[in-house]
């Protein structure tokens, strides 16, 4: 048959929740960082990976499937499981080590080096996501609108860096993520609105097989996420109470000398 252009339209509540999401992972992850560099300017790159595993894997690769939860069109779609396993690891590896680089040193040099480099990446997470979508037809790219999703992509990510190197207080973290989720999602979205799906069979309920369902994606999506949040905040707090025990300890020593 001719392909057929269909409507798209969006789950408001879901969308909320891909910010949400987006927001607590990017916490998270500029918790993570803030305790990565070590007085001796060393970074610890225990908390560069925990940083890169709650920024790519809850505040960009969680929000990118919960965004597609609430994208809704009249068609079977699936998702293979390769390929929406491997934007996971792309979206933490280009993460940590984006974090990793400028953490030991936040230079204008370096951030105008990884931001770019981690906007690339996470457009390559999108569209590898989306790449992972199966159904009886095709996308219709509009170019232009692919190239500004990934010139908003490069923009956020360079602003994502500054703001987990260089703020310290929880509420201008709080702030920070709240900023770092608005342009993660923005960037989903813009992505989102350069496809055009064209459906090329008459059983529009008819899904290809071997394939993960819209179904499949919750359970997946919010194990992963809050998995991880739950892992790291955890490990977080240890460390932070270790520190302070450390610290009570040696202000009970220098009170007795």
């Amino acid at each position: 048959m001719k392909p057929e252009l269909l409507p798209v339209s969006y789950d408001l509540a879901m969308v909320i929740l891909s910010w949400v999401v987006s927001a607590v992972g990017a916490f998270t992850a500029l918790s993570a960082i803030g305790r990565a560099r070590k007085p001796d300017g060393e970074v610890d790159r225990f908390n560069v990976i925990l940083a890169g595993v709650a920024l790519g894997g809850v505040g960009i690769w969680s929000m990118h499937f919960i965004g597609m939860i609430a994208w809704k069109v009249e068609l079977g779609v699936g998702y293979r499981l390769f390929e929406t396993m491997l934007s996971l690891v792309a979206a933490i590896v280009v993460s940590a080590l984006a974090l990793g680089y400028v953490a030991r040193d936040a230079s204008l040099k370096r951030l105008l080096v990884a931001g770019p480099l981690a906007g690339i990446g996470v457009t390559v997470m999108h569209y590898l996501g989306m790449y992972s979508m199966r159904f009886y037809g095709f996308f219709q790219w509009d170019w232009p609108t692919v190239g500004l999703s990934a010139v908003i992509a490069m923009v956020a990510a360079t602003v994502a860096l500054w703001l987990a190197c260089n703020l310290h207080k929880r509420w201008h973290r709080a702030v920070a993520a709240q900023v770092m989720a608005t342009a993660v999602c923005t960037m989903h979205y813009t992505g989102m609105a350069a496809a055009s799906v064209m459906c090329t069979t008459a059983n529009r309920k008819a899904y290809l097989p071997d394939l993960l369902r819209p179904s499949d994606l919750p359970a997946l999506v919010l194990t992963i996420a809050l998995g991880v949040a739950l892992m790291i905040g955890t490990d977080l707090t240890i460390q932070r109470l270790s520190s302070d025990r450390k610290a009570g300890r040696h202000g009970l020593q220098g009170a007795g000398r």
